[in-house]
């Protein structure tokens, strides 16, 4: 199984492959992306690891079921062969109607056919209110690449 673009990395290829992890990630289905890892990939996210895809895709399913109405943005930060630097933000609310903004930087390492085999993501939530929301879906098409505020 491949997942192009595949290493080595271009930033046409770095950019797309970001912009597809983002479009992934806010289909909030944990099989969908599950299948973007290596079967044996390692994930540190915040304090916890995770081995293959079978944790990963746990992992997910009871992140989305806390993380309610999540919508993520990711931007290419820096890029390698095979490896990609992203940040991103998400927003979110929790079972008691409370608003999150989520930050972070996540480092990748890919396989020659495309799968990420390491992620380390480090990540900090905010507090906000719904006032101060501004993720509020899937990035439309015309929005892809447009960089982000930092705060």
């Amino acid at each position: 199984m491949t997942r192009p673009p595949l290493p080595p990395f271009t930033e046409a290829d770095a950019r797309a492959k970001v912009q597809a992890a983002e479009d992934a990630w806010n289909t909030r289905d944990p099989h969908r992306v599950s299948l973007a890892y290596t079967p044996d990939s390692v994930w540190r996210n915040r304090d916890r690891f995770l081995t293959g895809r079978e944790q990963i895709r746990a992992f997910l399913a009871d992140k989305w079921e806390r993380e309610l109405d999540y919508a993520l943005r990711k931007e290419l930060w820096a890029f390698g062969e095979d490896r990609i630097a992203v940040r991103f933000q998400y927003e979110w609310h929790d079972a008691r109607g409370n608003w999150w903004r989520s930050y972070g930087n996540e480092l990748w390492e890919f396989d020659p056919q495309g799968l990420m085999r390491r992620r380390e993501a480090s990540i900090n939530d905010v507090a906000i209110t719904t006032g101060e929301r501004r993720i509020t879906g899937p990035r439309p098409p015309q929005e892809h690449g447009v960089p982000f505020p930092l705060a």
